[in-house]
């Protein structure tokens, strides 16, 4: 059977520029690709963590014409603007060193690490408005509750 594997997974962004300085300078992660193709008025910008394993993060401009009519752009927009982009799960071996760490880089949590059954978990959004989680996985416990 042949193999298959996830090479890169997306997120829309408002602005290319803002989200590379979040990923790299807040969340300490390192460009994977960044191509401009000026002919297509075109941007490929890849990140993810350090190390160049496992898949990167494609930060990918809220697109209008040709692909999305102006309204319909606009709509997209307000929609990742508001979470509704998708979420993007992270998992670490020590979730309150790592929330110490990037809150100190000036990552703005919605929550402090909470205890749940599957874990320590908490959030925060990129600035574009995707939802990102980062999970500290435990074994399950379900009286484990924050």
């Amino acid at each position: 059977m042949t193999t298959i594997k996830i090479a890169n997974a997306q997120f829309w962004v408002h602005d290319q520029d803002a989200a590379l300085d979040f990923y790299t300078k807040k969340l300490g992660w390192e460009v994977r690709a960044d191509v401009v193709m000026a002919e297509w008025s075109f941007r490929w910008l890849c990140v993810g963590p350090p190390g160049g394993e496992g898949p990167a993060l494609v930060l990918m401009p809220v697109p209008g014409q040709p692909m999305l009519d102006a309204a319909s752009s606009a709509q997209l927009s307000d929609l990742v603007a508001k979470g509704a982009g998708g979420t993007l799960f992270l998992e670490t071996d020590d979730c309150k060193a790592a929330y110490d760490e990037l809150s100190a880089r000036g990552v703005e949590f919605n929550d402090p690490p909470t205890p749940q059954p599957y874990g320590i978990d908490t959030s925060f959004r990129d600035p574009s408005g995707n939802n990102v989680r980062l999970t500290q996985v435990l074994e399950f416990d379900p009286d484990r509750n924050g």
